[in-house]
């Protein structure tokens, strides 16, 4: 006789109806690792069709250009400066020399120079010694003030290094010319040097033989800040002088910039 409480074994996986969040999650598994395999097949198909082939480069020119603008200065700068030597009473020589100072800096005001353009670029104290018998001894002290003097109208440049001499400035240098807006000149300069390697591109390209396609990268590479002839520089030991002005020559500036320019070719 059969055993009424024997049983059909017991599959593994569970019946759906028994458990249908893993049913669910299995059959997603499963349709992951299938899609995981595909694609592991094709990409291994590609690297195999490449074999023995040359890889691939991007077909590319790059050209430089150059542009020039000469402008004229709109701006100088003119370094003046007094030293005095005094004995070892600090205080007496600082008023020496500040006094000096004080006259040459309202001498400048009065020129027409705003208090904004003139800016007080250093102070310095300094001892003196001389050696006696192989001895060291303290002579006295030498004290330096020194402003820079911002210039806008060229005009007055004459001026200013006269009323300099004419009220015992002794160290003296300048004028240095740069332009106040530099950007206008400079975006001219670009634009020269952007046509300038426009046209080499297209004489290269059709040397080659090839199409000028898009631009891939540019560059841009400025100068150095536009500056022109330096005139006087360190007159030391003028003062006392300053009754004829000096004639100053201002020139004109030339502004540089250079550009790279990459292109897709075909």
């Amino acid at each position: 006789m059969s055993n009424p409480n024997n049983s059909c074994p017991r599959s593994f996986w569970p019946r759906w109806d028994e458990n249908r969040l893993f049913t669910t999650l299995l059959a997603i598994l499963i349709v992951y690792a299938s899609v995981w395999l595909l694609v592991a097949v094709r990409n291994q198909s590609k690297q195999y069709a490449t074999i023995g082939k040359q890889p691939e480069t991007q077909r590319m020119i790059s050209v430089e250009g150059t542009g020039k603008v000469s402008a004229p200065p709109t701006v100088a700068m003119v370094r003046a400066g007094i030293q005095t030597e005094g004995g070892t009473d600090i205080a007496a020589t600082q008023k020496q020399n500040t006094d000096k100072m004080n006259k040459l800096i309202e001498a400048i005001k009065v020129l027409g120079i705003a208090a904004a353009d003139i800016q007080t670029a250093n102070y310095s104290i300094f001892p003196r010694y001389d050696y006696i018998d192989g001895k060291t001894q303290l002579s006295g002290y030498s004290v330096t003030q020194n402003v820079n003097v911002k210039v806008r109208d060229l005009s007055k440049i004459s001026a200013v290094f006269q009323k300099a001499g004419e009220l015992g400035a002794n160290q003296v240098s300048g004028p240095d010319f740069t332009l106040d807006d530099p950007e206008t000149a400079r975006a001219e300069a670009r634009q020269k040097a952007i046509v300038n390697a426009q046209e080499k591109a297209a004489t290269l390209a059709k040397t080659l033989g090839v199409k000028l396609l898009r631009v891939e990268s540019f560059y841009e590479s400025a100068g150095a800040p536009p500056a022109t002839f330096d005139y006087a520089k360190s007159s030391m030991g003028i003062g006392g002088g300053g009754e004829i002005a000096p004639q100053i020559e201002t020139g004109s500036l030339e502004v540089v910039t250079n550009v790279t320019i990459t292109y897709d070719i075909e």
